[in-house]
């Protein structure tokens, strides 16, 4: 009996024993180099450089150079800087496929908090599950974190991130509404300015538009990942409606911008040609003015032509001799003169006594 337990406790020692070691030969562990994205990290083991690719889990490229930089790519590799900053200590487990067809090393890497890294950066919300070959260990820790981050609406289905799709579809929605939403054009410029702002909304529009349409025909999208394709289909619906309307309502403000400029041609020509009625009107006042001050200051003129006329002529009239008094006094005659009396004829001029001489001085007379 000692020997059977003696032999099962040795068999059990040797496959315990067995466990472990292929447990060991499925994990490391080593130091961090440096991060390369925010999907892979060089980790220096057993003082050998090695390249890991961290398993289940894909980010935004930053590092294709036939590709521009994806949406939060920058960012999932700041995080990945962040959680595995260089000069840490970090465990390493594999699975199935242990190097990629870059010669990558695929596993799970665990970080000083034992923290499985990989699910950490789905938390975020700065990477989407995948699967490479077989290799599936990490799968459902990553995927319970993505959903995660989509019930947060963290990161790549944020609606607050200007590059996520999500954000995408709700600016453009957002800038149709606003831009529909403006005060009544009451000019053509006005209507014209509402007509394209709201033609820049529904471009911007389209633009999601074919984004979401072409989510699910993109190899290796994550920024599609944000929408199931359920949720893309009822998305796109949606927004094409939305165009659809403002469509419409942009073809209205084109419109009116038409008929608003007709009507203010209309008022511009109609001003014009009052102002040239009454530019005409008041040069004919000041023509009128003009020559009514014109015969006036003639008048005058001709008045004081005259006058200096008059005036030259009396200058020029002769100089009457000076008067030079008779050489001998007067004598008045004697006061006794008694004229002769007037012939008896009827007088027709009562108190007419015939023609009168007067003595220098008029105060004398004598009948002539």
């Amino acid at each position: 009996m000692r020997k059977l337990i003696i032999g099962a406790t040795a068999a059990m020692a040797v496959v315990t024993g067995s466990l472990i070691a292929a447990a060991a030969a499925n994990a490391d562990s080593g130091t961090v180099v440096r991060v390369v994205d925010g999907d892979t990290v060089v980790v220096s083991i057993n003082n050998n450089d090695q390249t890991i690719r961290l398993l289940n889990i894909n980010t935004p490229e930053t590092k294709d150079p036939n590709k521009p930089t994806e949406c939060l790519g920058p960012e999932a590799s700041d995080h990945l800087e962040e959680v595995l900053p260089v000069g840490s200590k970090v465990r390493l487990e594999f699975d199935v496929e242990r190097h990629d067809k870059y010669g990558r090393t695929l596993a799970g890497v665990f970080n000083a908090k034992n923290q499985l890294v990989n699910a950490e950066i789905a938390r975020r919300g700065l990477g989407v599950p995948m699967v490479v070959g077989e290799n599936r260990k990490f799968l459902p820790p990553v995927e319970a974190a993505y959903q995660e981050a989509r019930a947060a609406k963290s990161g790549l289905f944020s609606e607050t991130v200007e590059c996520t799709l999500p954000a995408q579809l709700t600016a453009a929605t957002e800038a149709i509404a606003a831009a529909q939403s403006a005060a009544p054009a009451t000019t053509s410029a006005g209507a014209g300015a509402s007509a394209a702002g709201l033609a820049t909304a529904i471009a911007s529009a389209k633009t999601a538009k074919d984004l979401l349409s072409a989510a699910r025909d993109t190899e290796n999208s994550i920024l599609w990942a944000a929408y199931s394709a359920s949720e893309s289909a009822a998305k796109l619906t949606a927004l094409t409606a939305v165009i659809s309307k403002a469509e419409s309502a942009h073809n209205q403000l084109k419109d009116q911008e038409k008929s608003l400029a007709a009507a203010e041609k209309k008022a511009e020509e109609e001003r014009v040609a009052a102002a040239a009625r009454a530019a005409a009107e008041k040069k004919a006042a000041e023509e009128a003015a003009a020559a009514a001050k014109k015969a006036a200051d003639e008048a005058v003129a001709a008045e004081q032509a005259a006058a200096a006329a008059e005036a030259e002529r009396i200058r020029n009239l002769p100089v009457p001799a000076p008067y030079v008094p008779p050489a001998q006094q007067y004598v008045p005659p004697a006061q006794n003169y008694v004229p002769p009396a007037p012939p008896v004829q009827s007088n027709p001029y009562p108190g007419y006594t015939g023609p009168r001489c007067y003595a220098p001085g008029g105060k004398s007379w004598r009948p002539c």
